[in-house]
C-alpha cells in the first residue's frame, strides 16, 4: 500500500471515528456548538457570541473554560468575593431580545421567545428559590437576553434525524459547519446583580444548537431555541444551588 492510500485510509478512518461520536453524542435535545473544520485545523474551539451590548464593559470579564472546568456555558465570570448564602429571594427581570438590526428573528418571534424564556425561567427557579418582585437585602437579580436564534426546518430536520444516510450526512455537516442540518439555534447572555447595590454577582454568555434526539424529532420551528432555554434555565437552577444561594426548602426549615 503506498503513502497516498495509506493516508486516505487514516483520514476516513479517523473521519468514521469523529462521526459515530457526534451521532451518539448527537442524541439530545440540545447541544454546545462544535469548532468548524477551520477552527478544529487550527485547534481552537467554536467562537463565541460577540457582545450585544446587554453586558456593557462586564463582557470582558468573561472567560472561556479552563480544561477540567465543569463550566457549561461558553464564557463564564463568577464574582470571587460574592456570599452566596447572604441571598434568599430571587427577581427575575423581564427577558430582552439584543440581536443586532439585520436579525432574521421578527418582532412578533421575537416577544415570543423573551415570553417563553422568562416563564421557564420562573417555572424553573420557583421550584428551588422564594421568588420575588421587588429589590431588597438578600435580593439577588436574575437578568436574561436572548442575543440572537434561527428557525429549524421542520420537515427535513425531521427526515435529518430518522433516515440513516440523511443523519450521517447531517453529521458531516457538523464536522464542516459545527452544527447538524435543518435545527435552530438560540444565544443568550445570563448575569445575576445584587438587586440594592447593583454589584454584578455572576455572568454567563451561551449558545446552544439543535441536537439530533429522536424526542424533538417533529420540533416546530422555534422548538430548538427553546430547548436551549429550558437548558439554560435547569443549568442556572443547578449553579444557584451549587453556590449556596438560600433556597425555599432551607428557609423552610430555619
Amino acid at each position: 500500500m503506498n503513502n497516498s492510500a495509506k493516508n486516505l485510509k487514516l483520514v476516513t478512518g479517523f473521519a468514521s471515528v469523529i462521526l459515530a461520536g457526534w451521532l451518539l453524542a448527537g442524541c439530545s435535545q440540545t447541544a454546545a456548538p462544535a469548532p468548524n473544520i477551520i477552527e478544529r485545523a487550527q485547534g481552537e474551539t467554536a467562537a463565541p457570541p460577540p457582545p450585544s451590548g446587554f453586558l456593557g464593559s462586564d463582557y470582558s470579564l468573561m472567560t472561556p473554560p479552563a480544561e477540567g472546568s465543569d463550566q457549561k456555558a461558553m464564557l463564564r465570570y463568577v464574582n470571587p468575593s460574592v456570599n452566596w448564602s447572604s441571598y434568599n429571594q430571587i427577581m427575575m427581570a423581564p427577558v430582552t431580545f439584543w440581536a443586532a438590526d439585520d436579525s432574521k428573528v421578527s418582532a412578533a418571534d421575537q416577544q415570543a421567545l423573551c415570553n417563553y424564556a422568562y416563564n421557564e425561567f420562573v417555572k424553573v427557579l420557583g421550584k428551588n428559590f422564594i421568588l420575588t418582585s421587588q429589590p431588597g437585602p438578600g435580593v439577588m437579580k436574575v437578568s436574561l437576553a436572548l442575543t440572537d436564534a434561527t428557525s429549524a426546518v421542520p420537515g427535513l430536520r425531521s427526515i435529518s434525524v430518522l433516515v440513516p444516510q440523511a443523519r450521517a450526512l447531517s453529521a458531516i455537516k457538523k464536522l464542516a459547519t459545527g452544527s447538524y442540518a435543518f435545527v435552530g439555534s438560540a444565544q443568550g447572555a445570563f448575569k445575576a446583580n445584587d438587586s440594592v447595590s447593583g454589584e454584578l454577582l455572576a455572568a454567563a454568555v451561551d449558545k446552544r444548537v439543535g441536537g439530533t434526539s429522536i424526542k424533538n424529532v417533529d420540533v416546530f420551528q422555534w422548538g430548538d431555541a427553546e430547548n436551549a432555554i429550558d437548558y439554560w434555565a435547569g443549568l442556572t437552577d443547578q449553579r444557584l444551588v451549587a453556590f449556596g444561594v438560600q433556597s425555599s426548602g432551607s428557609r423552610a426549615g430555619n
